[in-house]
């Protein structure tokens, strides 16, 4: 099992377009991917499932990956979350959560 966190920087959370793109990154890989915030856990392979977590900027997201290939799924999709989901490469931080 892998575990990672990861903060929502988008002015607008997540929406189905992020939503969609981190559910086919998650599908590329056969370990199980759930993502947990707010309370709810969420099939991370499913858009719909992803998006009733409720996640706004600033939520932060728990990973759980499980499975054969669970090293590089967690790598690839902390990688994902940090560059393609991450817009113009911002950073969470007090001022970014203001705004």
């Amino acid at each position: 099992m892998k575990e990672f966190t990861y903060t929502i920087v988008d002015k607008d959370g997540m929406h189905a377009r992020p939503a969609g793109r981190l559910a086919t990154c998650a599908k590329q890989f056969a370990s199980s991917v759930s993502v947990k915030a707010n309370g709810k856990t969420a099939d991370g392979k499913r858009i719909i499932s992803l998006m009733m977590l409720g996640a706004v900027l600033g939520t932060t997201l728990t990973f759980t990956i499980t499975g054969e290939d669970e090293e590089r799924a967690a790598r690839e999709l902390e990688q994902f979350c940090r560059t393609q989901w991450n817009p113009m490469g911002a950073v969470a931080n007090d001022e970014t959560l203001e705004n």
